[in-house]
């Protein structure tokens, strides 16, 4: 199927795509995972229905897919030019007349379809679903997700009804042990006990419900009749519906009270229009261009990753590795705080956003150009040898206890209590 993308594009496709996908996916789901122990607190604390979580997940895969597609990326041509190095093969492909630049081919092609997904993303589809989730979590704390009435609490609707209930089964379709007071405008209170009950819906009324109850008593207390107080009355019951009428329910604003639900056009039209306010523009302008420092960052991640990927001869360090992370997870925090500067108005969204990126980037081609261009050059040589010095004495300090620490036998086999020496 890829017979006519020669050999070597191949080979380093297959070894660049393995990594990325992996990543991508590790990413993703310990993202995932954070968020959903959160979010299953938050809906049980609110009692409303499991399925709103996968929901909620759902609509924030855009973001930590951002996030992750970055971060794969990075990882992916780290790892595969990082095996290259280890394994003597990159020092061939380089003897037979192959550099940097033709061996970046298939990572700059992986980079440019990356690139347009994270674009479609960050202007297009994350600002719609995190529109999606906060209307997921309006619904949520207002009930309008049907929200489950807590067992053994009370909970007043429509402010003249409280209702209680002791024990639910069947997925809150059977209420077993059911207390309800209410009370009218005229001072008249109906305090009602039932053995079970269940809720019915109306056809004629939506917002209006029907608790259907079986085997219980009402006391009716018809307040103050001609100045003096009147008897209550009791009444027991087979069954008794008893209507609620339901809380009205505010609609959810609409998509664009924060500059995150913007798409692009929206973006462009409210951050350099007169007719808007000057902190719609600065916080429009501060979203628009943090956006595009993340997206054109990943043009030079495979740069970043040559530079981190290659250890020294004869060493078989990950330092690359671990500050490819550091560096990136950096970088996005910069950005996000120069974001929050320029949305406050206090610094330009250009310089705020664009001075970070243009060190970042300087910082990159530097790294690259010694590891690319300068026989035997490393980029992060220093922190190499700075860590080689550190673990080594780190082993001989262990070396020195397990030996301190050993057990002493003596000719005839037994244990001397003292420690060796």
């Amino acid at each position: 199927m890829f017979k006519f993308i020669p050999a070597i594009d191949r080979y380093i496709l297959r070894l660049v795509l393995v990594p990325m996908i992996g990543v991508f996916v590790l990413a993703a789901s310990l993202f995932t995972l954070d968020k959903m122990l959160r979010l299953f607190d938050f809906v049980a604390t609110e009692g409303g229905p499991v399925g709103v979580v996968f929901k909620m997940l759902a609509s924030l895969v855009p973001e930590y897919a951002s996030l992750a597609i970055p971060l794969g990326l990075l990882l992916g041509i780290l790892l595969a030019f990082r095996k290259l190095a280890t394994s003597s093969e990159l020092d061939v492909l380089r003897a037979v007349g192959l550099g940097y630049g033709r061996l970046l081919r298939m990572p700059y092609i992986i980079t440019a379809l990356m690139v347009g997904l994270n674009v479609a993303l960050v202007f297009y589809v994350q600002p719609m679903s995190r529109y999606y989730y906060e209307q997921l979590e309006y619904e949520l704390r207002s009930g309008a997700l049907g929200a489950s009435i807590k067992v053994g609490e009370f909970t007043t609707l429509a402010d003249r009804t409280a209702l209680r209930i002791e024990e639910s089964r069947n997925e809150g379709r059977q209420l077993i042990g059911i207390f309800a007071r209410v009370a009218n405008s005229k001072g008249q209170v109906l305090s009602i006990s039932a053995r079970e009950g269940n809720f019915l819906a109306t056809s004629d009324n939506p917002d209006t419900i029907i608790l259907r109850l079986t085997d219980g008593t009402i006391v009716q207390d018809m307040g103050t009749q001609g100045g003096r107080n009147s008897t209550p009355r009791v009444l027991s019951f087979t069954r008794h519906d008893l209507p609620i009428d339901l809380p009205a329910m505010e609609k959810f604003r609409q998509r664009g009270d924060a500059e995150r639900e913007y798409i692009l056009p929206e973006l462009l039209r409210i951050g350099w229009s007169p007719e808007g306010t000057e902190t719609q523009r600065d916080a429009s302008q501060a979203s628009f261009n943090f956006r595009m420092v993340e997206v054109v960052m990943m043009l030079l991640l495979p740069l970043l990753a040559i530079a981190l990927a290659i250890p020294p001869k004869r060493s078989t360090s990950a330092l690359g590795v671990f500050l490819s992370i550091v560096m990136v997870v950096a970088y996005h925090k910069v950005n996000e705080y120069g974001q929050d500067f320029a949305t406050l108005g206090r610094a330009d969204p250009v310089l705020a956003l664009w001075g970070p990126f243009a060190i970042f980037a300087a910082l990159i081609m530097w790294m690259y150009y010694r590891v690319a261009y300068v026989p035997g050059g490393q980029a992060i040589g220093a922190l190499e040898s700075g860590s080689a010095k550190i673990a080594k004495k780190i082993r001989k300090l262990f070396r020195r206890k397990r030996r301190r620490f050993e057990p002493v036998i003596d000719d005839d086999g037994d244990l001397q209590p003292e420690a060796a020496q």
